[in-house]
């Protein structure tokens, strides 16, 4: 009987990850599996994978060796990007049972009628054009934000880019869906959404199975909005040229959406961009970032960017530097660019040593660092909404402001999933920002903005 089984769960990469791995966990506890924490023992681990960084490749065999010193007998599943990219390098891997494709993972109960330890894994994976049908997913229970899956799969051709390859065409979830998944999440007491996918802005496209978009972002922002139960509803990466200045207005007169935006530019040099085949300039990315600060001023803007790219010259990335450091952002998501098989950019000239990757990434890190100070010093004796996460870290308690100022208080569990308003006083040694008291009780859909 595998009723009754253990099932843990580990999920390596992005927010979609852990919006599918949820989902995909409660489609075990409606078979009658039992969820359990990674560190415990199980009959089943489930490794849900990323590819995106020679990094996330590499973690795969530490946390398959961590299931096995819990259960050597346990049985291993490799599911997500990787797993679609290279099933067979992951089904080599000592320990691991099963490997599952873009479109088998989200039927993995099917595969689960003997639990015997493998000598070498199964693998269960379709050709990357027959992932061109919409799975919904959202994640409740393991955060206090619930990722909410609008979209997946991506049609843009980046030079650099295998998630195309990993996870198929550009496809979304019917609006009416969606609200209704937000709806759901509303009445579990979670009081943010994190809209989440491959390219969000690309909303609308195959929500009916066909390449037409049947609605836009903008479209879906709106109904969003009038949800009634949601406190909190912020946009994960977008891409600028899907940015439009309608919905940055939109966000800036909103009730729900709050001030927060990460728009990935990988580079401030127009050539470079044209080498990874950007849809933008680096004109249109400061006109959107003016924008966006003109409407709200408080705004916190993220920034995805890739140093190392074939081709980068040192004139190259001191422009990236220079065009960052005079740029009104808050903070920096920096990727050391690796080689990907099936990529353009794998075959490339100007292949930039490692070791000139690895100083150039420690120089944008150290901006961020700069920059992150800067946002939170401008934020100084200003009121703000506080949601409160559930982790006692050495004696505090962490929390986000609306527009991503990360704070601290002493510990105490009444404030676990709460919002709160706050005047934020002084900023820590280690970066956060801490306050001296609260100046209301839980707010009730009002916010500080």
């Amino acid at each position: 009987m595998l009723k009754s089984k253990k099932v843990a769960f580990y999920t390596l990469g992005c927010k979609l990850n852990f919006s599918e791995t949820s989902t995909i966990a409660r489609n075990f506890k409606n078979e009658g599996f039992i969820r359990v924490d990674f560190s415990e023992e199980a009959d089943i681990y489930v490794i849900n994978t990323c590819s995106v960084t020679e990094n996330a490749d590499k973690r795969f065999k530490t946390i398959v060796k961590k299931a096995q010193k819990i259960n050597p007998e346990a049985f291993v599943i490799a599911i997500g990007c990787y797993a679609q990219l290279k099933p067979e390098e992951l089904a080599d891997v000592n320990g691991v049972d099963l490997v599952l494709g873009a479109t088998e993972k989200f039927k993995i109960t099917d595969y689960l009628n003997d639990l015997s330890k493998n000598d070498h894994g199964e693998v269960h994976s379709c050709e990357i054009e027959d992932a061109d049908f919409y799975v919904g997913s959202y994640s409740i229970g393991d955060r206090t934000r619930a990722f909410l899956k609008v979209q997946d799969g991506c049609d843009y051709k980046c030079t650099y880019c295998t998630i195309p390859l990993a996870r198929g065409i550009s496809r979304s979830d019917t609006l009416e869906n969606v609200l209704n998944n937000a709806k759901e999440i509303a009445q579990q007491n979670i009081k943010e959404i994190v809209l989440t996918g491959v390219n969000i802005g690309d909303y609308g496209k195959g929500e009916f199975g066909n390449k037409k978009h049947q609605h836009t972002f903008l479209d879906l922002v709106q109904k969003l909005d009038k949800v009634e139960g949601i406190e909190r509803l912020r946009i994960s990466s977008i891409e600028p040229n899907l940015l439009k200045n309608e919905t940055i207005d939109l966000v800036s007169k909103s009730r729900a959406f709050v001030p927060h935006f990460h728009i990935p530019l990988q580079s401030g040099n127009n050539d470079l961009l044209k080498l990874m085949k950007r849809r933008y300039s680096r004109e249109l990315y400061v006109n959107r970032v003016q924008k966006i600060k003109r409407v709200m001023p408080h705004a916190c803007i993220g920034v995805d960017v890739i140093v190392g790219f074939p081709g980068e010259t040192e004139e190259h990335f001191l422009d990236t530097y220079n065009f960052l450091n005079d740029l009104d952002i808050s903070y920096l998501h920096v990727f050391t660019y690796s080689e990907r098989d099936n990529t353009e950019a794998v075959l490339m000239e100007g292949v930039v040593p490692k070791n000139v990757r690895s100083k150039r990434s420690k120089m944008l890190r150290g901006l961020s660092i700069k920059k992150r100070r800067a946002f939170y010093e401008s934020q100084l004796g200003t009121t703000r909404t506080v949601l409160f996460e559930s982790e006692n870290k050495e004696g505090y308690i962490h929390g986000f402001t609306e527009n991503y100022v990360k704070v601290k208080t002493p510990w105490n569990p009444e404030l676990v999933n709460t919002l709160h308003g706050v005047e934020l006083s002084k900023i820590d040694d280690d970066g956060l920002v801490r306050f001296d008291f609260l100046i209301l009780n839980q707010l009730k859909n009002k916010s500080f903005l």
